[in-house]
């Protein structure tokens, strides 16, 4: 059920004493956790491939501390009123950076940056109206729902767990599943004492083992009272290792085992030795580890962990080439904990130890209880919070709470078990403020952290493999072009895309407008990209590189991340009275507009108000604002080097001048792999990617707020393309989620509910904490399918169904990009010559059909079916039959 608020009626004075010495106490609690994490015990586990990331130097960790602490104590000393209201935000007279206020009294839920049509300006102008006219909104509305009447493609179910056989098949084949041990004696290993001994003649008298995989063929092998298959610590305070073996209240590298498997027998390896029998039967650790017999046995103790709530098997399709159904994200970040030095960011998206290990605040949050989260007090506008996560969860994680991880895999799995079939990861960062940021543990370079979160998302692949029974086997698949997405899709799997959104791509900077990379290093670094998987791209984030100019932020963010664009390039932000006469088309305004900066970027705000110095500030001119650093020379060398490699172009974030240009070029190519991911473009340009052959995934945000945003695309529906729409969560990414509605609002979502492909939907449990998406929100990305019940109890189900359409549609996007014909029964221009088909001959595959004649009218699990063109231009119905496995049988003229 939800936790009830903190009480936040303290008064001002005495909440300010809590905090100063809530500060103080940072750089001392700092130091001594330092100094305790330098020679920490084993039993902060560390597996081979995932860092712990609470392993630091303990002097730069406490010289860190101490400075933030430092800064806190001088300006809480400076606090003079101020109040602390019932809805936890800090007002007018409370220090901002002591008391969490970000400044300028904004309301984080405010619909005007998390609900808008275009995230990137503020109100329409001249530049950025939308330039459709009523009667082209209603022909594409007509457009639309004639596609929602067409019929769906035949799905069925696809087996996500692998099956339990009574003897494992292989080293995979255990993950969590309950064994007993059978000796090479014939007896089965039982509980004695503190330890284990092989006695028990029967295999009704054996302990049953739960296996935790923590890799591919590693394992906790955990007991019945919840505890661990352990080697002994050594006899002093706990370091070393001895011969013994325990069972152990907490895991650790001593019980994580590599397995092997030979024959019948399964080996359990611990570095140079592993869990041997000695002569008495009792287990001990021994140089030749014992080749036990494992059989499946039942009474094993629950392994701790976020549940999934949803019942029923994932869709999938009858064969691997026809057309897919599920949903799409299009823009988040699953790796950002590895982003702004690593330390900005709270809890990661696995642990090989579980949930308990990845879901724990940071250590600057926990020590101080809450109160030295200075990050989280400015986005969240909350003073403090509760800093258990796991199992009780409180205050995080919420809409609101942007430091803490979202995208726990378990809350992944249970998105894709409610219908998210395509999943775009982007690789994220941004130098300058990484640099401001004190705690930090990776480099700040902005390639260097995007090769690191590319490495995460392998590494992540393989523990969803191995918790999944083995090698390929697991339900997030990397995927680096439409043939695979597709393939990977109608098997009932997560198709991934790898993408980069980031600052300084390339290290493409520029200082005093002369730019830090040339051509040849552009397309060098185009090329290593691609081949490390990303397939989708946009050229800026938050300040003007050699690419491109950038759309800004506004208010007091604009202000302060304007500054640190000064920091980085040497230059404020050139922006300057829009020209053109449409209201919805601008940049960010500066300066003499109302601060309403955004929950989703009060991040930078928030860390250059800690450290920027001050610098003299540009005077804009009236409103709206358009920045005058367009589409560089550089940036349409990248642009080209994005479509000759049939890479994905997301024009996000890019100044209204920049964007244009960018889309003059695109059409100049008529190239269709271009997308807006997350509403950071404008409403001029939103038809011009319809119209390109591109896709578009509006900012998730409230469900009220997308059920206008999806209105408003309906009507930049193109004929000649599939429509489907997307959603970009931008979770981990400092992107708010969406609030509630409330627990008496009309028409809310009832438990349990129906979701895609019959599947049935519960309240989500992680731990104590019970989530319900009318008073939590999406509080975590395991409640998208929850959100998505809530669109459809808000505009029925035709928002759903065209939702159930974005990953065919993104799909189709793509085959465009990779020069696949487009659809010739939807597209009566490009139909293909029917003397084309002769050419196919049997035995040819589904993608190489593709390749010669394009994309079919109707993609049916037995074959495709084609509009052809005769030469006298009449057209023709062709169908190309094909097997089960996607080989051509029969083509029928």
């Amino acid at each position: 059920m939800p936790q009830p608020a903190p009480d936040r009626s303290l008064d001002a004075s005495w909440s300010s004493v809590l905090r100063l010495l809530g500060a103080v106490g940072l750089a001392i609690a700092l130091v001594v956790a330092g100094l305790q994490l330098a020679g920490d015990d084993e039993e902060v586990p560390v597996a081979a491939e995932v860092e712990d990331d609470r392993t630091v130097e303990a002097d730069d960790f406490a010289r860190s501390a101490a400075d933030l602490a430092e800064r806190a104590t001088r300006r809480a000393r400076g606090v003079t009123g101020g109040k602390v209201s019932a809805d936890g935000h800090v007002h007018a007279g409370v220090d901002p950076l002591v008391d969490g206020d970000d400044g300028h009294g904004h309301d984080h839920s405010d619909p005007t940056t998390k609900n808008a049509l275009s995230r990137s300006a503020p109100e329409e102008t001249a530049e950025t109206r939308d330039p459709t006219t009523p009667m082209q909104a209603a022909a594409a509305r007509d457009v639309v729902e004639a596609q929602r009447a067409e019929a769906m493609p035949y799905l069925t179910t696809a087996q996500f767990e692998r099956t339990r056989t009574a003897v494992p098949a292989d080293r995979y084949a255990m993950a969590n599943g309950c064994y007993a041990l059978q000796a090479p004696s014939g007896r089965w290993v039982t509980r004695s004492g503190s330890g284990l001994r092989a006695s028990a003649p029967r295999i009704r008298g054996a302990a049953p083992f739960h296996f935790r995989a923590t890799d591919l063929g590693k394992y906790l092998v955990y007991g019945t009272k919840r505890d661990f298959v352990t080697r002994a610590g050594g006899p002093l305070l706990g370091l070393g290792t001895s011969n013994r073996i325990v069972m152990a209240a907490k895991p650790s590298k001593r019980g994580d085992y590599t397995v092997t498997k030979k024959g019948p027998g399964f080996r359990f390896a611990l570095g140079n030795g592993g869990l041997a029998v000695a002569g008495d039967g009792a287990l001990v650790f021994g140089k030749q580890p014992t080749a036990f017999r494992l059989r499946a046995t039942t009474g094993c103790a629950k392994y701790p962990e976020v549940q999934v709530n949803i019942k029923g098997a994932p869709h999938a399709g009858q064969t691997a080439h026809q057309q897919v159904v599920g949903y799409v994200d299009a823009h988040t970040h699953g790796m950002a904990y590895e982003f702004l030095g690593g330390r900005a960011h709270c809890g990661k998206p696995w642990h090989p130890y579980g949930a308990a290990y990845a879901l724990v605040d940071c250590l600057d949050h926990t020590i101080t209880g809450g109160y030295g989260a200075l990050l989280e007090a400015v986005l969240s506008g909350k003073p403090t919070h509760d800093p258990v996560g796991w199992p009780t969860f409180k205050d995080w994680p919420a809409p609101d709470s942007l430091t803490h991880e979202g995208t726990y895999y378990k809350w992944i799995e249970r998105s894709w078990r409610g219908g998210l079939r395509l999943f775009v990861n982007l690789l994220v960062e941004n130098n300058q403020l990484c640099l401001l940021y004190p705690l930090k543990k990776n480099s700040c370079d902005d390639m260097d952290s995007i090769r690191l979160q590319a490495k995460r998302m392998k590494q992540f692949q393989r523990y969803i493999d191995a918790q999944s029974g083995g090698p390929g086997r697991g339900w997030y698949r990397i995927v680096k072009n439409p043939v695979q997405a597709r393939k990977v899709i109608n098997a009932g799997k997560l198709a991934v895309v790898m993408g980069i959104e980031t600052s300084i791509p390339f290290g493409c900077t520029m200082k005093l407008d002369i730019p830090q990379c040339n051509r040849a290093e552009i397309d060098r670094q185009l090329d290593a990209m691609h081949k490390m998987g990303v397939r989708q791209m946009e050229l800026v984030n938050k300040f003007d590189n050699a690419l491109s100019g950038v759309a800004g932020d506004e208010g007091a963010t604009g202000l302060l991340v304007g500054t640190a664009n000064f920091l980085e390039t040497g230059t404020f932000w050139q922006m300057e009275k829009c020209t053109y006469k449409n209201p919805e088309v601008a940049d960010k305004t500066q300066g003499l507009a109302p601060p309403r900066a955004g929950q989703q970027d009060a991040l930078f705000g928030a860390i250059a108000k800690l450290h920027l110095p001050t610098q003299p500030l540009p005077i804009y001119p009236s409103a709206p604002h358009c920045n005058k650093r367009g589409l560089t020379a550089l940036g349409e060398h990248t642009i080209r080097g994005l479509v000759k490699r049939k890479m994905l172009f997301d024009p996000d974030h890019m100044s209204v001048v920049a964007r244009k240009a960018s889309m003059d070029l695109i059409e100049k190519l008529g190239y269709s792999g271009v997308l807006s991911s997350h509403s950071w473009s404008t409403p001029d340009a939103y038809p011009r990617i319809a119209k390109a052959g591109g896709f578009i995934a509006p900012y998730a945000g409230d469900s009220t707020g997308f059920v206008k945003k999806w209105k408003r695309h309906v009507t930049w529906a193109d004929k000649r393309y599939l429509f489907g729409i997307g959603y970009g969560a931008d979770i981990n990414g400092l992107g708010a989620q969406g609030n509630p509605r409330g627990a008496k609002a009309k028409n809310k979502v009832t438990y349990p509910f129906k979701g895609l492909g019959g599947i049935t939907v519960r309240k989500q449990r992680s731990g104590k904490r019970v989530y319900d998406i009318n008073v939590d929100g999406v509080a975590h990305y395991g409640l998208y399918p929850d959100w998505i019940e809530d669109l459809r109890k808000l505009a029925g189900p035709r928002i759903v169904r065209d939702m159930e359409r974005g990953a065919e549609a993104y799909l189709q996007m793509w085959e465009r990009a990779v020069g696949i014909r487009n659809n010739g029964c939807r597209d009566t221009a490009n139909r293909t010559p029917l003397r084309k088909f002769r050419t196919l001959k049997r035995g040819m595959s589904a993608s190489t059909v593709l390749r010669r004649v394009g994309m079919p009218g109707k993609r049916a699990a037995g074959g495709f079916a084609y509009c052809a063109k005769r030469p006298n231009g009449k057209t023709v119905r062709v169908r190309v039959d094909l097997t089960g496995k996607g080989k051509v049988t029969r083509v029928r003229l």
